[in-house]
């Protein structure tokens, strides 16, 4: 069972993830790594909210792989090259998560390992049922 775990539940609340994650019974972890905007035929799209729907629409691909889904994510790294991108970032995770809040972490990098790249999404997920 996924426990949220808010130290002050009333301006928590208005935050778009938990402050933490308590994970209890038998789990199974999966740990997702840097997901970037390249789809199967490794395209890439050249604008910053196409990459963000792509990233996701892998990030979900690798859950749904391992029989999960995105209410199973407990932690969420993302990693930026602008900070201008930061509120259409926000806007779109919202709608990839759909009201489910898991601890994040979002980091805005000088470039990361492709200069087409704008955005890597890393995840851990866990699931407490086989």
């Amino acid at each position: 069972m996924l426990e949220p775990i808010s130290p002050n539940p009333e301006s928590d609340a208005k935050l778009a993830y938990s402050q933490g994650m308590v994970v209890r019974g038998e789990t199974r972890t999966l740990y997702i790594s840097g997901q970037v905007a390249a789809d199967a035929a490794g395209q890439v799209a050249p604008d910053f909210e196409g990459q963000v729907r792509q990233v996701w629409t892998n990030l979900i691909g690798v859950l749904s792989a391992a029989n999960m889904k995105v209410t199973d994510l407990i932690k969420v790294t993302a990693f930026l090259t602008d900070t201008k991108d930061f509120p259409v970032y926000v806007k779109l995770r919202a709608e990839f998560l759909s009201g489910h809040k898991p601890t994040s972490t979002l980091l805005v990098v000088s470039a990361l390992a492709r200069p087409e790249w704008k955005i890597e999404v890393e995840a851990v997920a866990v699931s407490t049922s086989g």
